[in-house]
């Protein structure tokens, strides 16, 4: 037998054995919501250091393993977050819109209620409100990820073998979970669940069920208030779900703005949820070393907004002007409209000169009102860092799939997005 056809050999029985292999008794799950490719390598710029020649990796290129497909079921080829979630969370397509619903809209069961009926403990973090589409689509079941309140309903009346769903949740949300109709939160509460309602008080946490809403939808952007907002919630729900239980915990941990930043075409809000995400990422990563009984698996449901790192013809991008840039687009314009320094402000909070013709635009967007001066600002910095975006919306571009810990070697490869759940249910399931 030559080298060849040994090590062939060797791979395939490697390939056949491992389904026989013990399944790891602790899943993290992390979603990063609007990541395509050039988020990650963008950066992976905007993270190097420029005193050194070569461009520094980063915890992302340490796990990488493959990509994902994220098509819907329908003709659209471009997913939405529900359906990308769905597939994600349940291993099955579905139409856009669709929480954990089939396109019958009939019930999935997901990954996280296959947890809870195996006794596993379970846990819920995000960025955006707790009951948004991504992390709606592992705990409830709806038509339309639009029907907040109902979603918001489904985290105490989706019981699982009569217990609640969810026992760890860390998000924004506090519209859907108190409302006029209906208290959610007292009913947490009530059912035993400790509850803090501010950021600053997460750390007082110190047992599980637990829930914690930090805003009254989605928490502020990275770039704006608390730059690891994310990474501290991971880290109090890793310190709260370890040792929890002796069958292990599902946890989902979703970096939702990337999204929404990108769906700005905001450059700068983008990399700065990429930091949270990134930072988080390497918390997860620290634990699983550390118990080395769990798996990670990272990817995202879709990319946003078409980014490219180089644009208008010039074969450059320019990360020093995004490092410079203070604040979201939307916090920008609105600090515009109130200084009486327009220009001093522009500079301060965006790091570009105040020249003829951006004086010239931003008087005329201050006259329109706050949107068309957002737009400005984000024109103004993408232009000066060569980003380029094709679109406010999704794209269909495959995803990456990163992962570390027992198992990983089952993501290895170009695979539809529900074969990622398909793998993880598998493993829940063992």
């Amino acid at each position: 037998m030559n080298f060849k056809t040994s090590l062939l050999a060797s791979f395939v029985g490697l390939v056949f054995a491992a389904p026989t292999l013990a399944a790891p008794k602790n899943i993290i799950y992390m979603i990063g919501d609007g990541m395509g490719p050039a988020y990650t390598t963008g950066y992976r710029y905007f993270k190097d250091d420029p005193s050194t020649k070569v461009v520094d990796p980063t915890v992302f290129d340490s796990i990488l393993v493959g990509m994902a497909h994220t098509y819907p079921d329908d003709d659209t080829v471009v997913t939405d977050s529900a359906a990308g979630a769905t597939a994600l969370s349940t291993g099955t397509k579905s139409y856009n819109g669709a929480i954990a619903v089939d396109t019958h809209k009939e019930h999935l069961e997901t990954m996280l209620e296959v947890a809870k009926r195996k006794g596993k403990t379970t846990a819920l973090v995000a960025t955006s409100q707790i009951n948004h589409a991504t992390p709606a689509s592992f705990a409830s079941h709806n038509e339309s990820r639009r029907n907040y309140d109902d979603i918001a309903n489904d985290y105490i009346d989706n019981k699982i073998a009569g217990k609640l769903p969810v026992d760890l949740m860390l998000g924004g949300g506090t519209k859907y979970f108190i409302r006029e109709d209906r208290n959610l939160v007292n009913e947490f509460k009530d059912a035993g669940y400790q509850y803090v309602d501010a950021l600053s008080k997460l750390d007082t946490l110190n047992k599980i069920p637990a829930m914690g809403l930090f805003a009254e939808v989605g928490l502020p952007f990275a770039i704006d208030e608390e730059p690891q907002r994310l990474t501290k919630m991971t880290k109090t729900a890793l310190s709260l779900l370890e040792n929890q239980n002796d069958k292990g915990f599902f946890l989902m941990i979703e970096g939702s703005q990337i999204d929404w930043c990108g769906h700005a075409n905001d450059i700068a809000c983008a990399m700065h949820e990429m930091d949270d995400f990134a930072e988080s990422i390497k918390q997860a990563k620290a634990f699983v070393d550390n118990n080395p009984d769990t798996i990670l698996v990272i990817t995202a449901d879709h990319s946003t907004g078409g980014l490219t790192l180089g644009a208008n013809g010039q074969y450059r991008w320019e990360r020093d002007v995004i490092a410079k840039v203070k604040g979201s687009a939307g916090e920008i314009a609105k600090a515009l409209a109130k200084t009486k320094d327009v220009k001093a402000t522009w500079q301060d909070l965006t790091g570009l000169e105040y020249d003829s013709a951006t004086e010239l635009k931003v008087k005329e967007a201050l006259s329109q009102g706050p949107k068309a001066l957002s737009v400005v600002v984000k024109e103004a910095i993408s232009d000066a860092s060569f980003t380029g975006w094709t679109t406010g919306g999704h794209t269909a571009i495959d995803v990456q799939v990163f992962a570390h810990g027992k198992g990983k070697e089952a993501f290895i490869g170009s695979q539809n997005n529900t074969a990622i759940a398909d793998k993880l249910i598998g493993f829940i399931k063992k």
